[in-house]
């Protein structure tokens, strides 16, 4: 059953639950929640996507006076992205979280977002994201039969490191062979910029770096920390080159099927927490870059004009503009500039 609904137990009083407890949801307890979830994603367990969907979690059911209850699992406990997305859209799972990139596999106007060198820094993403733009994307995932939160939540820019070559402008990528997820985004933009993407398993990729079988790879500055890839590869340029956040979804059959006031008080906890967390993410990659210098990395900053100058003669964004349409483009280029 969809939002499973559970009758409260009478006779005991309403007791808080804390962080603690909410990261280990099979602990039994006293009292039954009137409606008890699940909330699942693919992050590890010291990322702050999960660290702050516990505290929401947490603020709903104190909100709630202990009548909502979320269990949040990282780290794929509940399945890769693609099952987890299976489950929420059928109602096994009630709330799903992970990158508008990963998304566009169902609505592809999640991408958008993605855009290479859309985004000139952090302080561009929130107007564009909180407003016309973020609306518009809100817009296909109902078209999709899935209700995304307002206030999208940050997984911070994506940034290149090399074995030895220092990336300061697209003519440092010809030939270079980058390691990128499996999407059509970042294989289409890397392409464009002269490289030769390869996709690799991110589990696979630390020995790839080692062995040579690519020249670097692109990523969140945590990703890079925490896999350790400053150990195989010296440079770290802060290109930039994508900016991605995390959506929080559940089915609209879903969410058309429980209170208004219950809906409020849900929205509210992951949209006024989703601040603390995009701050946090912010924070996390600027301490993060001086950490990696002190690991022994080079760091260099780059301007994106070139990259994007770069993109336009490949033709790249006339290509996405055709994909998505002159309406929705309108609408990217309104927040971020011209692009095509």
């Amino acid at each position: 059953m969809m939002f499973t609904r559970r009758a409260v137990v009478a006779g005991l009083a309403t007791t808080g639950i804390g962080i603690g407890s909410l990261a280990h949801p099979f602990v039994s307890r006293a009292l039954a929640a009137e409606y008890a979830w699940k909330f699942g994603h693919g992050f590890p367990a010291n990322h702050p996507v999960h660290v702050f969907a516990l505290e929401a979690a947490q603020k709903i059911k104190q909100d709630s006076g202990g009548r909502i209850e979320i269990s949040v699992f990282p780290n794929s406990q509940l399945g890769g992205d693609s099952d987890m997305l299976g489950q929420v859209r059928s109602g096994a799972i009630d709330f799903f979280s992970t990158g508008g990139l990963i998304f566009a596999t169902l609505v592809p106007v999640a991408s958008m977002s993605g855009m290479g060198f859309a985004f000139r820094d952090i302080d561009a993403v929130w107007p564009a994201m909180d407003g016309e733009l973020g609306a518009h994307i809100r817009a296909g995932f109902e078209k999709a039969g899935l209700h995304a939160f307002e206030r999208i939540w940050n997984n911070g820019f994506r940034e290149i490191t090399t074995s030895r070559t220092v990336i300061n402008g697209p003519a440092d990528l010809i030939g270079f062979k980058i390691r990128v997820p499996v999407s059509q985004v970042y294989i289409s933009l890397f392409k464009a910029l002269g490289a030769a993407p390869t996709s690799i398993n991110l589990a696979e990729v630390y020995t790839a770096l080692q062995t040579g079988v690519v020249d670097g790879q692109e990523n969140p500055l945590v990703v890079a920390d925490t896999t350790k890839f400053y150990e195989v590869q010296k440079v770290c340029s802060l290109t930039n080159h994508v900016w991605d956040g995390s959506w929080i979804v559940t089915s609209n059959r879903s969410w058309e099927g429980i209170p208004d006031g219950v809906k409020k008080i849900v929205s509210d906890g992951f949209n006024d927490i989703a601040q603390r967390q995009r701050d946090a993410v912010t924070k996390l990659n600027a301490d993060l870059a001086e950490s990696l210098k002190q690991k022994g990395m080079a760091v260099n900053a780059t301007d994106p004009g070139p990259f994007q100058e770069t993109l336009r003669k490949a033709g790249s964004y006339a290509e996405w503009k055709r994909r998505f349409g002159d309406e929705s483009w309108a609408i990217l280029e309104k927040a971020a500039g011209r692009l095509a």
